[in-house]
């Protein structure tokens, strides 16, 4: 079955450079194993980047053992649902891409809060 993006469509890719995805295929797929619901395709700003470090998720510093080259502002990234939702409350959520944003995140956000920051 094709997943589905939050607008009913076909999930779209999010990024392959830097390659993204709970599953690492570019997508933000999610299964069973993906506790953190991994779905949410954004393009990251400076501003969630501190904000996700100084909350103990740095996604700067490259971890090549997890195959993680660490981000910068302006590449696209499959975020957790909930730490979306957080920054969104913080006033510090990267815009979204819908098409690419798993129709699971749903589960977590409400397509309005959504497309208040789509891109």
């Amino acid at each position: 079955m094709t997943a589905l993006n939050v607008l009913g469509g076909p999930l779209l890719a999010c990024s392959y450079a830097p390659l993204t995805g709970y599953l690492r295929d570019g997508c933000c797929h999610t299964d069973e194993n993906d506790h953190g619901t991994h779905v949410v395709c954004t393009r990251v700003t400076s501003d969630f980047l501190a904000y996700s470090r100084a909350r103990g998720n740095d996604l700067i510093t490259p971890r090549p053992e997890y195959r993680f080259a660490g981000l910068k502002p302006g590449d696209r990234w499959c975020l957790c649902a909930l730490r979306w939702k957080e920054a969104l409350l913080a006033g510090v959520a990267p815009p979204v891409h819908l098409e690419a944003t798993h129709a699971k995140a749903l589960e977590v956000v409400s397509l309005d809060q959504l497309q208040l920051r789509a891109l």
